[in-house]
């Protein structure tokens, strides 16, 4: 049990993305895409979320309700990173006409979730 935490914790701190706000303050605003009212609309998502993301409960919660919610939040904490990750890269394609950097460049359709079959 407690190396399947400490992997996931792992995880979770390896695989940091930075604030999509952060990433859309860090563009140049004297690319012409800057003003356009598709980057206001990714720049107010990131705003939105950002402020969204800070209600949730972070690690302290999960060790304040026991071990076994630990996975919860490990999954929980993925898939913000995973938000953030689609964020920026929306950002960066609303904004920049610059090309995608290496980290923003990966399909985004590997974030959608599975569509389950049932029986």
């Amino acid at each position: 049990m407690r190396i399947a935490v400490i992997v996931a914790l792992s995880a979770a701190v390896a695989g940091c993305v930075s604030s999509p706000v952060d990433y859309g303050a860090s563009l140049s605003q004297q690319d012409p895409k800057w003003a356009s009212p598709e980057c206001q609309q990714a720049r107010t998502a990131a705003s939105d979320y950002a402020a969204r993301e800070k209600e949730h409960p972070g690690w302290g919660y999960g060790v304040l309700v026991g071990p076994y919610s630990m996975g919860l939040v490990a999954a929980a904490k993925e898939h913000e990173q995973q938000q953030r990750r689609l964020l920026a890269r929306q950002i960066h394609l609303q904004c920049s006409s610059q090309p995608l950097p290496k980290e923003l460049d990966f399909d985004p359709s590997t974030y959608a979730p599975k569509k389950t079959h049932y029986p």
